[in-house]
């Protein structure tokens, strides 16, 4: 459990630090601060679509995030060498394996944590449907208070002690996250202490819960396929089966009990649809608390069959 700890911890450091973790959540976080102005032009479903614009936001963000951060953990030190040292400890394989699924979840979880507090705070902010509706100004000064303080203290812990500019942010950033979503949960748009007019729905904490579910099978392929593949080809593996995922009961359900082809590509492909909640959001109903658990036992298993294949995988791997 130590060296599983260990290899866990050392594979979330190096996954936040990587450059293309910062780049995937600053784009993400611009793309949801900007999407109560893209969503307004939608008639009478503005504040709907944004919820789904944003939703869709976090699920993308979650899936580069997951195939990024495996590569740099698994394929990249196979291809360095550095593995080897990990392995002359020694460290068994499963184990490796199994770890560094752990700390790239972590690094999924971390990101995602920080988008859906911003998710929250643009659905509480709205969409200005008509010229009499105004900005909710404490959102814009939260908002401002976290990324002005998260800039000023990594500034300040970069230059004294030399921290890492990038890694250090995001750390940062999700606590003072916490910070303003707690605010903003008492506080109204009056400035005004009124908890049951904060504006944070739970079907979008729910929406954000069922989304985390599917990255983690999308982070056990992304492993997966590293143990075998480069960068490049586990993205447009990942890329591949997210696809086919999104449209699965299309493609492959509805032909399960007459073709043998479809029977298979239902079992093998993930059904990436159970962790859309696109319906629930026009239409306003929320979800049940036993489909989070249905949800949640259908990517757990998932994701453990993935990574025992993975695991088999790199058994016969040469890695010296």
């Amino acid at each position: 459990m130590g060296k599983l700890f260990t290899i866990a911890k050392n594979t979330f450091t190096e996954a936040i630090r990587q450059p293309v973790y910062s780049a995937i959540i600053i784009t993400a976080l611009l793309l949801i601060f900007l999407s109560p102005s893209l969503t307004m032009y939608t008639m009478s479903e503005d504040n709907k679509l944004l919820r789904e614009l944003g939703l869709s936001t976090l699920f993308l963000a979650g899936l580069f995030v997951a195939i990024f951060s495996a590569s740099g953990a698994v394929a990249e030190e196979i291809e360095n060498k550095t593995i080897t040292t990990v392995m002359t400890k020694p460290v068994k394989r499963p184990i490796f394996i199994i770890a560094k699924f752990l700390g790239i979840c972590a690094a999924i979880a971390l990101a995602h944590y920080i988008c859906t507090i911003a998710l929250l705070m643009a659905i509480r902010h709205g969409v200005l449907e008509t010229a009499s509706d105004t900005h909710d100004r404490t959102v814009i000064a939260a908002t401002a208070a976290t990324v002005g303080l998260t800039l000023i203290l990594t500034a300040f812990l970069n230059y004294i002690y030399d921290w890492k500019f990038s890694s250090t942010a995001i750390v940062l950033l999700a606590f003072f996250a916490t910070i303003s979503i707690i605010f903003l949960a008492f506080i109204d748009r009056d400035w005004k202490f009124n908890p049951a007019g904060n504006g944070i729905n739970t079907l979008d904490v729910c929406g954000s819960i069922l989304l985390l579910f599917g990255m983690l099978i999308m982070a056990a392929l992304a492993v997966a396929f590293s143990t075998r593949f480069n960068t490049i080809i586990t993205l447009c593996l990942c890329l591949g089966i997210f696809l086919l995922g999104l449209i699965s009961a299309y493609i492959f359900s509805r032909f399960a009990e007459q073709y043998f082809w479809a029977k298979a590509g239902k079992m093998l492909i993930p059904d990436l649809q159970v962790f859309w909640i696109s319906d629930a959001i026009y239409e306003g109903s929320p979800v049940p608390l036993k489909y989070l658990y249905i949800v949640a036992s259908y990517a757990i298993c998932y994701s453990a069959g993935i990574i025992s294949l993975a695991i088999a995988a790199f058994q016969r791997r040469q890695v010296g």
